[in-house]
């Protein structure tokens, strides 16, 4: 079980990374609360976040997810999933690598686009960041803008390639708990 006065858990990533699935099976093995920002910021604005990246831009999405990234915080959640380009703003990535623990679910870019493709017939659509190309040379490039910023913010790198959800929450838990 998770105490409160520990630092929350947040995990970063890029997309297909397994953040949403792996924040719930930690959350599980942890017994704790687990929050996932995509999905919130969809569940309060009542559309997908490709609807509100088209209808309201990038930068308001990355203002809306700055927004809950700080309520749940407050509200001592001990599991974050954050979306993959929060690391993009040096504000949050001062917020993330301060006030939590950070772990960089690390996946190669043609792992990241099959397991995207595989959630639906136009994996595209559900994600918008991945328009202007095939997805695994938009991933390639995602990352290459990216890493810098998900290694300055890691307090651990756990490479989720090949590993199921609960496999990589395992390694997870027992890293956070060697290091305590």
């Amino acid at each position: 079980m998770t105490h409160t006065n520990e630092k929350p858990i947040a995990l970063v990533g890029l997309m297909g990374a397994g953040k949403s699935a792996v924040a719930r099976a930690l959350g599980e093995r942890l017994g704790t609360s687990v929050a996932d920002l995509d999905a919130m910021i969809e569940a309060v604005e009542g559309c997908s976040v490709g609807e509100l990246f088209s209808r309201a831009g990038e930068a308001w999405f990355r203002e809306r997810e700055s927004q809950l990234l700080d309520q749940v915080l407050l509200a001592q959640v001990q599991v974050i999933a954050c979306g993959g380009g929060i690391v993009v703003d040096p504000a949050r990535r001062a917020a993330l690598h301060e006030r939590c623990r950070v772990v960089w679910l690390q996946v190669e870019p043609a792992e990241a686009a099959r397991r995207i493709l595989a959630q639906s017939a136009d994996g595209v659509t559900l994600r918008p960041l991945l328009a202007g190309g095939p997805p695994q040379a938009r991933l390639t490039e995602l990352l290459a803008e990216r890493a810098s910023f998900y290694e300055e913010v890691a307090h651990l790198r756990v490479c989720t390639d090949g590993q199921s959800p609960e496999q990589v929450a395992d390694t997870i838990a027992t890293a956070l708990a060697a290091s305590a």
